[in-house]
């Protein structure tokens, strides 16, 4: 048998060093490749039970590593005072989130999940974090400057436990004072709240110059997600009963309540909500001409909607009673990604068999999907999936 010389030795090795490189490089993990290069790489990646976990976003409680890596969950909560342990610290808050990151990085595609708190005054969940007013206190300082740095500074907060997306900031118009929710109001007059979105600059940072239209934005790891809600409506229902309808012309809905959702487009908001309440007798997370062909076709919002807690249930009355068609009226009016927040596999049962059998076309998973990713890339989660110790000493900071 004949010799190599070392030369051609060398030769060789560099040519399999090319090509385990080559082999290895994939588009949508490189930072340098455009938004929607990535996008598209990833997605011609993904089977459908990567797509349908991404829509899927379940309560800390229930994600365990392995319900993380087995389902491809995109998104985790927690649910209204739902915490690691009692007085946690900010470290026990980023060890949880990183055990459940750590779960998603290890699937197939490595896609990391985002997990999400509300964060409505301040990092309110969080034990020795910064408490500000509630949005009706905020709204008689007609002062969106002091809104702001107030969301500014729950950012750092939010961020000091590891979190990166906060379901803020609640953007209705209280119209009845007796509406039980008025406190999470700015105003009743739709001019102070569009003032008050501010708060999506300081959530999330300045939209650069020259941004495309409803693109979201997230300006790095010292700013959050932020989310604008309820779409919409929510403040104005009849005789202010919580989660009711509201019945008002569609002149009256794009003058009153729609305006400040104008504005948190315009300020490149990742993430909107969907409400509770019904216009004129339909509910909203089962509304096809609000929430896709204008909130998506007309206003060209380009993050995510999301669901409420357990909102697709409450789409039929009472809540959960044909969940099949809860899933296909919320999916199909273009809900993106779903609060489910425990029953999670049922959710994804039923959302997979509608899709195999043609229920629900794979062009509207593509969209909820596209839009995930969107948020997910813009906010370089791919590039810093993991949380640190960075900014622990920010909770509770007395610098503003």
């Amino acid at each position: 048998m004949g010799k190599f010389s070392i030369p051609k030795l060398g030769f060789l090795l560099l040519c399999c060093l090319a090509a385990l490189t080559e082999a290895t490089y994939v588009k949508y993990k490189d930072p340098k490749q455009p938004l929607g290069v990535r996008i598209k790489d990833l997605m011609r990646r993904m089977t459908l039970a990567e797509k349908i976990g991404q829509m899927t976003q379940i309560e800390r409680t229930v994600a365990t590593p392995d319900a993380m890596k087995n389902y491809f969950i995109g998104s985790v909560l927690s649910g209204g005072g739902s915490v690691p342990a009692q007085k946690a610290t900010p470290e026990t808050w980023i060890e949880m989130v990183n055990t459940m990151q750590k779960a998603s990085l290890s699937t197939r595609l490595g896609i990391p999940m985002i997990y999400g708190i509300d964060a409505v005054h301040g990092h309110n969940n969080v034990y020795k974090a910064t408490i500000f007013p509630h949005n009706i206190g905020l709204g008689v300082t007609r002062d969106p400057n002091l809104v702001k740095r107030i969301g500014e500074a729950t950012a750092l907060e939010v961020r000091a436990t590891g979190i990166p997306y906060v379901f803020a900031p609640c953007i209705a118009v209280c119209r009845d004072p007796r509406w039980g929710r008025c406190y999470e109001s700015y105003s009743e007059d739709h001019k102070i709240v569009q003032m008050m979105t501010e708060i999506i600059t300081g959530l999330q940072g300045g939209l650069p110059v020259h941004s495309k239209k409803g693109v979201p934005f997230v300006a790095g790891k010292n700013k959050v997600a932020a989310c604008a809600k309820h779409y919409v409506g929510d403040g104005g229902t009849t005789k202010g009963i919580n989660e009711n309808n509201t019945v008002i012309s569609w002149n009256g809905l794009l003058g009153i309540h729609m305006p400040a959702y104008f504005n948190s487009i315009a300020k490149g908001v990742a993430t909107i909500m969907t409400s509770y309440s019904s216009w004129n007798g339909k509910k909203m997370h089962a509304n096809h001409d609000l929430v896709t062909d204008f909130l998506k076709n007309k206003l060209k919002f380009r993050g995510f909607v999301i669901s409420d807690w357990q909102g697709l249930d409450r789409i039929t009355s009472p809540p959960h009673a044909n969940y099949s068609y809860s899933v296909e009226a919320g999916v199909g009016a273009g809900i993106d990604m779903v609060m489910v927040p425990y029953n999670f596999t049922e959710f994804i049962d039923d959302l997979t068999y509608q899709v195999k059998n043609n229920i629900i076309p794979m062009s509207r998973i593509d969209d909820a999907v596209k839009r995930i990713l969107r948020v997910k890339f813009v906010m370089g989660l791919f590039e810093n999936p993991m949380a640190d110790n960075s900014l622990v000493n920010q909770l509770g900071s007395q610098v503003c």
